[in-house]
C-alpha cells in the first residue's frame, strides 16, 4: 500500500470552504473511479489541507497521476482558490494500519 502526502492552503475560510466542498465533490468521486485506489483523508486546519491518499501500487499511483507521479495533480477549480500548494507530492510506503 503506498500513501500519497501532499499540502496546500487557501487565503480566505470562504477559499478554504470552496476548496473543501471541490474535493468532496468532484475530487473524492472521480478518484474512486481509478483501479487501485485505496481510500483518502483529508485533513483541515483553518485554511491549511494535507491529503492523504492510499494506492494499492505504484501503478495505481501513476494511473492518477501519470508519468511522473512525484507531480501534484491540483486542478484548475483546485488552483482558483488555493494561496499556496505544493507542486511536488510525497509518497510512503504504509507499514501498519
Amino acid at each position: 500500500m503506498i500513501a500519497r502526502v501532499w499540502r496546500g492552503a487557501a487565503a480566505t475560510p470562504a477559499n478554504a470552504d470552496a476548496y473543501e466542498d471541490h474535493v468532496r465533490t468532484r475530487v473524492l468521486p472521480a478518484l474512486g473511479a481509478i483501479a487501485g485506489y485505496r481510500g483518502a483523508r483529508v485533513l483541515r486546519r483553518g485554511l491549511e489541507f494535507v491529503v492523504i491518499t492510499q494506492w494499492e501500487s505504484m501503478d495505481a499511483v501513476r494511473r492518477f497521476a501519470g508519468d511522473e507521479p512525484e507531480a501534484a495533480v491540483v486542478e484548475p477549480e483546485a488552483r482558483a482558490v488555493l494561496s499556496e500548494f505544493e507542486e511536488v507530492v510525497r509518497h510512503y510506503d504504509v507499514v501498519a494500519q
